[in-house]
């Protein structure tokens, strides 16, 4: 597989963790997360989006054999500099070596550099001897352990009560350790194998095979080889698929809107990956294959698993039969109630794609297509918000999407129809109108009855559906230290939403200025707005229990960066927020202190922040460094102070073990939490602990 966002995975792996990889220019890892992914409003899984990138990472572009998709998807080339290296090929030939790029216009040091650890020129290596020898003498095998906890005790941990009527009060059923395991072994563009297990807090450790708990309460497994004859992809196991725009195969992650505002707009046509998360849903479990045919491909996707979901009992006047109710993808399976949706129901898909692409490599051409299957159908809670959606025990969907490559404009689109005869669009461009500005601009429109389960394309919903929207986003460079970026996103709902009990709308925007005069001192300013409707209280009408009213929503973060000395790092922050809902002004305020100091085999990064929010509704959002492969982006409010402390050590060449040590202290109150999660306390205290080791 060829396409990387490369960035993508530099920004969310600190490569000097890579002891078996050739070294790598560090790029600050919170600073491109910021840039790339969306300003949190709810809990967003950025584990499961590193995953995915990470497979893509691990699979370097062939700049020789890139076509403007593939070298899009990398975010790190703007379409002027895509144009200029296809037309080199064109005239010149393949690339002899990588700083070749060089004689290329436009290609400037600082490009060269940022695509250097992500292209390759031709095969990634050789492929003389037997599959299983190359398997037996890989270097990138390993095996990683991490354990987490919250050391204060949650009530869900507590002996249970009993009510005055006698009921017992629900409670966890296991301990308040959160376990991972895994297995993996892989080399680039060749194979790739491995095993997830992973245990939550509050789940008991237990085999049950009637709940497909092994000891681990989720099971992930993965086989995929790549470039077999003719064969681009082979996935048996559990894996992904990314089409187009996403509209019916998005991988399972989507950026969305960020202060880079131009790329990413767009996704990519990355093809079938590996899953290798712990979320426990939103992937394929059966065998993905992608043929090549010159200059076109075919991949076939069969699927079949079992999914969480509540079982009801339908009343009618004929019969009584079950129905799935809900689905439960919070992947929790903490108590009696959670345990009992458990591999409730079985799900089956079919799917396929076909793409053609040019041999200039300046067009792509594509079809989609999913068929999903219940064992039982899919009937929704009887609420007016949900009249449009899917019901039923079947669902298909097809699609067509195009890429075009024309002169400075990257042109892009997809466009599919549901079994319910709604459809979803999404037209959209992205252009280097000169060297120092970019600009894209895309428009959806999903129907309020567009059904597709494993869509992610481009919206403001955390679904493509009920939405029409119109965005555009600029960069402007004036000279190499400045950078100047911004976006309006205007988006409207036609049908009601969950808590949004009418037709809705609103927008939202961006700006943000950013300062580098020398390459170890960054400094920037970002503010972004948010409008959208809501439920508010009740007007004290009995015919009128909700009225819809807009809410107005600031945020804004001023940042300085220093690279004192090789080994020592500062970041001072400060965020606020402005929340105004029909002129009750309410604000929030953080400030932050972060500094990391590092040598060869360690390396200790903390932080300490204070934060007093008025509401709720002012929540602020840090990314916070973690151990390897763990993400951490909790959201502040009320008063307190919160500090934590990360350290690194390489104890051997194969062996590397990362601590981390959190604390939040409120001021402002007695308990943490509520329900099951609540602390009895002011205190919440969490640790983390994490072993790699590698096996050669």
């Amino acid at each position: 597989m060829k396409a990387i966002p490369g960035i993508l995975l530099f920004i969310l792996f600190p490569l000097w963790t890579f002891s078996q990889s050739p070294p790598k220019t560090p790029i600050d890892l919170e600073n491109f997360m910021e840039r790339l992914f969306p300003v949190q409003e709810e809990d967003l899984d950025y584990e499961s989006i590193y995953e995915v990138l990470f497979q893509l990472y691990l699979n370097p572009i062939d700049v020789n054999r890139a076509d403007a998709e593939i070298l899009q998807a990398t975010y790190l080339l703007n379409p002027s500099q895509i144009s200029n290296l296809i037309d080199y090929r064109n005239e010149f030939g393949d690339l002899l070596s990588i700083y070749e790029l060089q004689a290329i216009p436009e290609f400037d040091v600082q490009t060269i550099e940022s695509l250097l650890p992500f292209v390759t020129i031709g095969d990634s290596g050789a492929k003389s001897r037997r599959f299983w020898d190359r398997v037996k003498s890989e270097e990138q095998a390993y095996i990683l352990f991490r354990h987490q906890r919250t050391w204060e005790t949650r009530k869900g941990f507590t002996p249970a009560d009993t009510s005055s009527t006698g009921t017992i009060s629900s409670r966890y059923l296991g301990d308040p350790n959160t376990v991972y395991l895994r297995f993996r072994i892989q080399h680039a563009r060749d194979f790739s194998m491995g095993i997830t297990l992973d245990k939550d807090a509050g789940e008991p450790f237990t085999w049950d095979g009637k709940t497909a708990r092994y000891g681990f309460n989720f099971l992930s497994f993965h086989f995929t080889r790549y470039f077999v004859g003719k064969w681009k992809t082979i996935a048996l196991g559990d894996f992904q698929a990314s089409f187009g725009q996403g509209l019916i195969f998005g991988a399972g992650y989507t950026l969305g809107k960020g202060s880079e505002t131009v790329p990413t707009v767009r996704r990519s046509s990355i093809g079938i990956l590996p899953y290798t998360a712990a979320m426990e849903f939103g992937f394929f479990r059966g065998i993905g294959v992608t043929r090549q045919f010159k200059n076109w491909q075919a991949s076939l996707i069969a699927s079949h698993a079992t999914r969480d979901g509540r079982i009801s009992v339908s009343l009618d006047t004929l019969d009584a039969s079950e129905i799935i109710s809900t689905l439960n993808q919070s992947g929790l399976h903490r108590t009696s109630s959670e345990l009992a949706t458990k591999n409730q129901f079985q799900e089956s898909n079919l799917g396929g794609n076909v793409q053609y692409s040019h041999p200039s490599g300046k067009f792509q051409l594509g079809a989609n297509s999913l068929f999903t299957q219940f064992d039982r159908p899919w009937i929704r809670s009887a609420q007016i918000y949900n009249r449009f959606e899917f019901a039923g025990q079947s669902n298909l969907v097809s699609s067509l999407y195009f890429n075009y490559n024309w002169r400075n404009f990257f042109l892009f689109g997809e466009s599919a129809v549901a079994q319910s005869g709604g459809s979803g669009t999404v037209l959209g461009f992205v252009s280097s109108l000169s060297k120092q500005v970019d600009l894209s601009l895309l428009w959806r429109k999903y129907d309020r009855d567009f059904h597709s389960f494993y869509a992610s394309g481009f919206a403001e919903n955390t679904r493509p559906i009920n939405e029409q929207g119109l965005y555009l986003g600029i960069q402007i460079k004036p000279d190499k230290r400045w950078k100047i970026n911004a976006y309006y996103d205007y988006f409207k709902f036609p049908w009601l939403k969950y808590r949004v009990y009418a037709p809705s709308q609103g927008y939202e925007w961006l700006a943000r200025v950013s300062y580098q005069p020398t390459r170890n001192l960054t400094a920037f300013a970002q503010i972004r707005q948010e409008q959208k409707d809501r439920n508010l209280s009740d007007t004290g009408e009995s015919s009128l229990p909700y009225y819809v009213q807009p809410v107005k929503k600031l945020n804004g973060l001023l940042s300085l960066e220093s690279q004192l000395t090789r080994d020592l790092f500062l970041r001072s922050r400060i965020l606020i927020s402005r929340v105004d809902i029909q002129g009750d002004v309410t604000h929030g305020f953080m400030i932050l202190q972060d500094v990391q100091y590092g040598k060869d085999k360690w390396r200790l990064t903390g932080r300490v922040a204070l934060f007093d929010t008025e509401t709720y509704d002012n929540r602020l959002y840090a990314f916070e460094n973690n151990v390897l492969w763990t993400f951490s982006i909790p959201a502040f409010s009320g008063q307190g102070m919160r500090y934590y402390l990360l350290g690194q050590y390489q104890i051997r060449p194969k062996l590397t073990a990362y601590l981390r040590f959190s604390r939040t202290s409120y001021t402002d109150r007695d308990e943490i939490s509520s329900g099951l999660q609540a602390i009895d306390g002011s205190k919440q205290t969490d640790t983390a602990l994490m072993i790699r080791y590698f096996l050669r």
